[in-house]
């Protein structure tokens, strides 16, 4: 079941049919639109962004840019989904008026108990300190997160965690169907071109972009896991399919520890992946993000690559 329930906007605000309500500065849009989870067969909702000129032509296909939050953007995907707003290309193309020539997709993964675990940046999060589109200019960006370690080089580890899990508990592995159904009403409803859909997240996000893209790596054109490591027996279907990805790390990630990503990077290359690009930022602790979809190098390159027609 999917709706169109609200649409956010910049000043001059115009009416129109229902709660329908567009921009006329820049002309993009951000709506949310629901689906019925089969986790709880509950109504949820996620964000769709549509780009400047998104209405100027209508035969006109549209890049599909799906992106995954991390562990503190949880939520009830209703009230709580503009929590989704923190982070990432939406955060971009919304709050910095960045034109971004994407369909954005962001969903919002259920809180599955991590609220109830003492966790400081979830239990002291306020609805006040989520970023927002201001009528003139743009909000400064927030500070990078500080960090007392110093910068060091990380050799190409072999090591791996012997009981280390495919992906950290309780993440969007468990909503692989909802995530599954979401693409597939985004692409049906939108002008998007099935050719060039992008999958990206931060964190929890970047574990799921890999387990996503393992599971289903025909799906995607390209994808890009930020501060995210991938299990090595997760990599098989991502070589045989040799789906383009660049990873990102941070040197200084007192989260994701850097040295986890070389065992399932090494693994890939020896599967015989031939477009495997990695990409450290020494000085960066976990939101190393921040630089990343700041940055236009991503975009760029994500819109390089393709799917055989």
């Amino acid at each position: 079941m999917m709706k169109l329930t609200k649409l956010y906007v910049l000043l001059p605000l115009i009416l129109m049919a229902g709660d329908l309500i567009q921009a006329s500065e820049l002309n993009d849009q951000l709506l949310r639109d629901s689906y019925v989870s089969e986790i709880d067969n509950q109504e949820r909702d996620y964000f769709v962004y549509l780009p400047r000129n998104y209405s100027a032509d209508t035969a006109k296909k549209w890049p599909l840019l799906f992106f995954l939050h991390g562990n503190g953007e949880r939520g009830d995907g209703k009230s709580e989904l503009d929590f989704v707003l923190h982070h990432g290309p939406l955060y971009e193309a919304w709050v910095q008026k960045r034109d971004l020539p994407f369909i954005i997709v962001a969903p919002q993964l259920h809180m599955f108990g991590q609220d109830k675990l003492g966790i400081d940046y979830i239990d002291n999060r306020k609805f006040e300190d989520i970023p927002q589109r201001l009528a003139t200019g743009v909000p400064p960006r927030p500070v990078e997160f500080e960090s007392q370690q110093k910068m060091k080089a990380e050799w190409a580890w072999s090591f791996w965690p012997r009981l280390a899990p495919l992906v950290p508990p309780v993440g969007w592995d468990l909503v692989e169907q909802d995530l599954l159904g979401i693409v597939k009403a985004a692409t049906q409803k939108y002008n998007v071109d099935s050719n060039r859909l992008y999958l990206s997240g931060i964190s929890y996000g970047g574990f799921g972009t890999w387990y996503m893209a393992s599971k289903h790596p025909e799906l995607f054109a390209a994808i890009a896991p930020v501060v995210g490591w991938v299990h090595p027996d997760q990599v098989a279907p991502i070589a045989e399919r040799q789906l383009p990805l660049w990873v990102f790390a941070g040197g200084r990630d007192s989260a994701v520890n850097l040295r986890y990503f070389y065992a399932g990077l090494n693994k890939l290359e020896q599967s015989g992946h031939k477009d495997v690009r990695f990409t450290i930022h020494q000085d960066m602790e976990h939101d190393t993000w921040r630089r990343v979809y700041e940055g236009n190098d991503l975009y760029q390159w994500l819109l390089s690559n393709k799917l055989a027609e």
